[in-house]
């Protein structure tokens, strides 16, 4: 599908969450779930926009929906609770971010996913619909739940059930040249992804202060941004050991891609330890590159995968490296990644900026 037709184009501003609905805000929620709450206040689905996440910003700044003052069209994932979303997903209409307006603040709010009452399908992106009904959350306990300040259900979705919710947005995103730039897994997401078991783990802590648990759902959402030591069990790093080299290898046992923007850079760094002496190897490099033309491109423009080394799903990685270890010696090895591909810092402005420069360290290992 290399264009967008007429009939995608009204579905998505007919069904991107079913139209315009108004949502509670997240900070009333605080009041009951202090733990989610605080849990929630710091992860990246709290800070999606623009105003909060300066590596989102630095991608909108260029594109060019943003530059004719015409709609922000990452809306529909980065702020679905706005107060004019139908707006922002129209053409022909001006609806950008609004750094003014509360709505847009909420990014993606308490409320608006536990309004997910149904995901459809379609082939460039999936698409959340709405409950029409306000205070009326779903969830995945299996108790019958009450509270003074909502209604609760515990059944009849899906979704929430198996733990699915998550891909209306986290699935799959084709660009109008049918590139799919993001993908958690491209042949069949609907039934076998479950966002909610690894990246929401059962942590301590109370769900609520009315109905009092030992256990909650983390709500920090683990990811390449936060709190991804709680996926690293999903990732295991062995050492063979021959003659005249060594091999690492990088087992990645979870169902998509080990890193999935295309903005990112994982990167294996090697070590050997010899008389206290500390010898760095060559760092592996794994990495997903989109472009147009033969270079490297924005999201919108690009057409083609230009170079994908990126650990797959449910795939083990072997690293060799022409090295004789000897007796005594100990191997060191880190696994972890840029949020922004170093390459790309300058161009987008973000040389500067700690969040998009930082090595953040998944997994270290001695052998």
């Amino acid at each position: 599908m290399k264009k967008l037709s007429l009939f995608f184009a009204l579905s998505l501003a007919l069904f991107a969450n079913d139209g315009v609905h108004e949502f509670e805000p997240s900070k009333e929620c605080q009041t009951c779930h202090p733990q989610i709450y605080s849990e929630y206040y710091d992860s990246m689905h709290a800070n999606a926009t623009p105003d909060k996440d300066v590596i989102h910003k630095a991608v909108w700044d260029k594109h060019p929906h943003k530059n004719k003052l015409e709609q922000y069209s990452c809306g529909k994932c980065h702020s679905p609770a706005a107060d004019n979303l139908d707006k922002m997903l129209t053409d022909g209409q001006k609806a950008l971010h609004d750094s003014n307006n509360p709505t847009h603040q909420e990014a993606i709010s308490c409320a608006y996913c536990h309004r997910i009452e149904n995901i459809q399908k379609h082939e460039q992106s999936n698409t959340n619909i709405i409950s029409k009904e306000p205070k009326s959350y779903y969830g995945s306990q299996r108790a019958s739940l009450d509270s003074p300040y909502h209604k609760i259900i515990t059944e009849k979705n899906e979704h929430f059930a198996n733990g699915n919710v998550c891909v209306g947005c986290h699935s799959h995103n084709l660009n109008n040249h049918g590139l799919n730039l993001c993908s958690t897994n491209v042949n069949d997401e609907m039934s076998q992804a479950n966002c909610v078991s690894c990246h929401m783990p059962k942590v301590a802590g109370s769900v609520s202060s009315i109905n009092e648990t030992k256990k909650h759902t983390f709500h920090g959402f683990a990811g390449a941004h936060s709190h991804s030591d709680m996926l690293s069990k999903y990732v295991d790093i062995s050492l063979v050991k021959n003659i005249d080299h060594f091999i690492v290898n990088v087992d990645n046992r979870s169902s998509h891609a080990l890193l999935l923007h295309p903005m990112r850079m994982a990167v294996l760094k090697i070590s050997v330890t010899r008389d206290k002496k500390s010898i760095n190897l060559e760092d592996e490099v794994f990495v997903r590159v989109i472009g147009k033309d033969g270079k490297p491109a924005m999201p919108w423009a690009a057409d083609v995968t230009l170079k994908d080394t990126m650990i797959q799903a449910n795939e083990k990685r072997a690293v060799k490296r022409e090295f004789k270890l000897e007796k005594g010696d100990k191997v060191n090895v880190t696994l972890g990644w840029f949020l922004v591909n170093p390459k790309s810092l300058e161009q987008l402005g973000l040389q500067n900026e700690k969040v998009a420069k930082e090595f953040h360290v998944f997994k270290k290992q001695s052998f």
